[in-house]
């Protein structure tokens, strides 16, 4: 096996097709603004359809038309002509994804969709194509040959695709004004969502909340860390937050007292330790503990002691 050759290979597979990327720049033009406007005032959803690869593209542009707030539903090209016609509502705007713009299915599919009067955006690499005459408006995917040493295996043209279906997606999250808040709606479950919406509350109502006053003697302060299993206690005063004892504070204590019967909470204690407030984001809990090298972190509310947000908590809600 040649290393050598499979890294120049694969090299030149991306920057080839980094260079047709690039390309399609120049080709975004007024059409692009019409098909925007088309989906954009559409008091229905987005229909994407295609047949072969171009079928694959146009199910993750669905997917990212759904996720960014534009409702999309995928439509196969052949089963749209063998009965699936009907998923397409008055109102609906029809995407058809195709290289050539001339596969049979095409042909059959786009005079059928005109009858029912629904407005068709062309995504083809041949704006001359059946397809693109007879679109609405067309977005020029046009890539000069595909990376496919043979020039036959759909590559790069399914990448142009997919950037011009992102194209469409960004502009008109970007028009509607969807916010991170608008996402998480839609990304509920999932590392992301959790990102999106988790807070520190959710994380501290789910803990044990250890807590001793200045007062508290050693065996009371061990106690509540190891029965809690947070790794650290808070020391308040009439649940006030003024300082705070970790599992380390504990090792350090023994190896520098030979008789630790007479220490209190106050004697061992980091005052004033860092807290977050208990209505803040996880992520920024993450943030918090990240730029301080710590594991645990005390979280307030009203100004009262609210509990404990520990690094475990948040690589297993998936934050990290």
């Amino acid at each position: 096996m040649d290393k050598q050759k499979i890294i120049r290979v694969a090299r030149n597979t991306i920057q080839e097709e980094a260079n047709a990327i690039a390309n399609l720049v120049d080709l975004v033009d007024e059409n692009f603004c019409e098909a925007v406007d088309l989906i954009y005032s559409s008091k229905g959803r987005v229909i994407v359809t295609g047949i072969g690869k171009s079928a694959i593209i146009a199910q993750k542009i669905v997917a990212t038309f759904n996720s960014t707030g534009t409702p999309a539903i995928f439509m196969h090209a052949a089963d749209a002509i063998h009965g699936d016609l009907g998923n397409i509502l008055k109102d609906d705007v029809v995407i058809c994804i195709s290289k050539s713009g001339n596969t049979p299915e095409i042909k059959v599919l786009v005079p059928l969709i005109k009858n029912y009067k629904n407005p068709i955006i062309a995504i083809t690499a041949n704006k001359d194509s059946f397809l693109g005459t007879e679109a609405n408006c067309v977005l020029n995917s046009y890539v000069e040959k595909e990376v496919c040493p043979n020039n036959l295996a759909p590559t790069t043209s399914t990448t142009a695709q997919l950037v011009v279906g992102d194209a469409l997606a960004v502009t008109l999250l970007d028009i509607r004004g969807f916010s991170s808040s608008d996402f998480a709606k839609y990304h509920p479950g999932g590392a992301l969502g959790k990102k999106l919406y988790l807070r520190v509350s959710d994380i501290t109502s789910q803990n044990m909340k250890p807590q001793v006053n200045a007062e508290s003697g050693i065996k009371k302060v061990i106690v509540e860390i190891s029965e809690n299993m947070l790794g650290v206690v808070a020391v308040t005063e009439k649940d006030k937050i003024i300082g705070i004892v970790t599992d380390g504070d504990i090792r350090r204590m023994l190896n520098n007292n030979d008789d630790f019967s007479l220490l209190k909470a106050k004697d061992i204690m980091s005052p004033n330790p860092r807290v977050i407030n208990n209505n803040a984001m996880a992520v920024d809990a993450l943030e918090v503990l990240e730029e301080n090298n710590i594991s645990q972190l005390l979280a307030e509310e009203n100004g009262n002691y609210a509990g404990v947000v520990h690094l475990h908590n948040l690589i297993k809600e998936g934050i990290i």
